[in-house]
Formats: C-alpha cells, sequence, structure tokens
C-alpha cells in the first residue's frame, strides 16, 4: 500500500479510500478541496498500484496497515475518514479499532450486507473477464467504462492498475469484501454519515444502512434518488465534496 500525502501535517488529519477497480486519482478533486486547511492522505491500494505490480491480500490486511500508519504517523486521531464502495468497506472494519480515534466517518455504497456463493462466483467471473479485455485494450471496456464506472479522464490510470492487477487479487477482493459484516456500536463521540444510490445494486447498500443504523440510531443516511453505485463520488465529485463538508462543518 502507498500513502499519498497532501498539504501540512500539523493540520488535522483526513483520509479517502478508493474502491476496487479504482485509482487513487479520483480523490483528484477531493484534495484539491481539503488540502488547504487539512492533511490529506489518499492511499493507493495494493491490487491497484499503477507504477508496480501489488496484490490484494485481504480486508484485515488493509485495515491492519491503515490503522498501523495512522498510530504512527497521525498520532492515533483522524477528523475524517472516508471509503467509497470497497473503501467503504475498509473504513467501516478500520473505524471498529480501539487503537485509533475517529472523529468522522463517512461510508459511501459499501458492501455490507451477505453475499450467497453463486453471486460472488458470477461477481468474480465477471470482474476477471473485464480484467482481460481491458489487458487487451479491448474498445468496448473503455466505452462501458466511460459510461456506468468513471469519467474519462481516468482511463489511462485505470489501464495502468489492469495491467498490474492479477486475478489472485480479485479473487481476494470477492473473498474478503462480501464476507459477513460483523455491526457493531461505534463509539458515542463518532459522527458517521452513510451515503447511497438508488440505481441498481445500491439496494445492497441501503440494506446495510439501515443495519447499521440499528446498532448506531445516531447515524445519518443520504439517499440519492437516481443515482448509481458510486456515481455521485465518481462523476459529481463537486456536489459529493459539499455533503461532506456539510456533514462534517
Amino acid at each position: 500500500m502507498i500513502f499519498h500525502t497532501y498539504g501540512n501535517k500539523e493540520n488535522s488529519a483526513v483520509i479517502f479510500i478508493h474502491g476496487m477497480f479504482t485509482p487513487y486519482s479520483i480523490w483528484n478533486k477531493v484534495v484539491q478541496a481539503y488540502a488547504g486547511e487539512h492533511y490529506v492522505i489518499v492511499p493507493e491500494l495494493d491490487g491497484h498500484t499503477e507504477d508496480e505490480a501489488s496484490t490484494f491480500i485481504s480486508v484485515d490486511d488493509k485495515v491492519k496497515k491503515l490503522e498501523g500508519f495512522i498510530s504512527s504517523e497521525l498520532n492515533g486521531k483522524v477528523y475524517l475518514l472516508a471509503g467509497l464502495s470497497m473503501g467503504g468497506r475498509i473504513v467501516s472494519e478500520l473505524a471498529k479499532s480501539t487503537a485509533i480515534k475517529i472523529e468522522n466517518l463517512v461510508i459511501d455504497g459499501a458492501p455490507l450486507m451477505k453475499v450467497n456463493g453463486i453471486l460472488k462466483s458470477i461477481m468474480r467471473n465477471n470482474y476477471k473477464a473485464i480484467l482481460k479485455k481491458s489487458k487487451a485494450r479491448d474498445p468496448k471496456v473503455k466505452a462501458s467504462f466511460e459510461k456506468n464506472f468513471l469519467p474519462g479522464e481516468y482511463w489511462e490510470e485505470f489501464l495502468k492498475i489492469a495491467d498490474n492487477m492479477n486475478v489472485e487479487t480479485i479473487d481476494n477482493i470477492i473473498e474478503t469484501v462480501f464476507r459477513p459484516f460483523e455491526f457493531i456500536k461505534y463509539p458515542d463521540d463518532m459522527r458517521i454519515l452513510f451515503m447511497h444510490g438508488t440505481k441498481g445494486n445500491e439496494s445492497v447498500s441501503k440494506k446495510g444502512a439501515l443495519k447499521m443504523k440499528e446498532m448506531n440510531p445516531k447515524m445519518e443516511i443520504r439517499s440519492f434518488d437516481g443515482l448509481a453505485h458510486a456515481e455521485l463520488a465518481c462523476f459529481k465529485p463537486e456536489q459529493w465534496i459539499r455533503e461532506i463538508r456539510e456533514f462534517a462543518k
């Protein structure tokens, strides 16, 4: 895992964690918005590194590395911790740590509900097919990418990720991101925002948000009608930033 940092380390820390098949540069506009007043950390997750090959081992492995970084580099304190999709699952697990203190937790489209074996197998095969076609520069993948996944400006970064990614990373992500999640009560002084859309598989995120709110009644849920998974953060970053600033002001 590579930690990209921006701004003055003396300022309060904010961390943004990307999702599966997503380059860390998806947070560029967020970094620009926050680096003037905060110390911004954007991890480049294993299995998603652009300059060299790496393998995603497990969610627990990412949590351990992030917890170690926060403890050693940030005095164990984070003003804002946000995760998108797979990153949302990671921050939901990281927030359970008693070794660090998180003031504001933002979870966007995290997959927290149990997924059966058949669906996991379908997802695994689909992602492997996308990876193979991406490595081969299939033009249909690019068209689908820009329409449904990420703006075209991130295409080259995505290809760097694809070229360095292996199928083991996909197997490990599917196995550990989509395992059952243990919902707990987080510390009372941790403010929590769970965001999700309403299209497609966002019904899974909605169920996870409602389940988490049962354990954390003060948690805020924001549902964005008509938006698909991660669409707000990826395609409308200015609005996403406004939502986060309003929540954590």
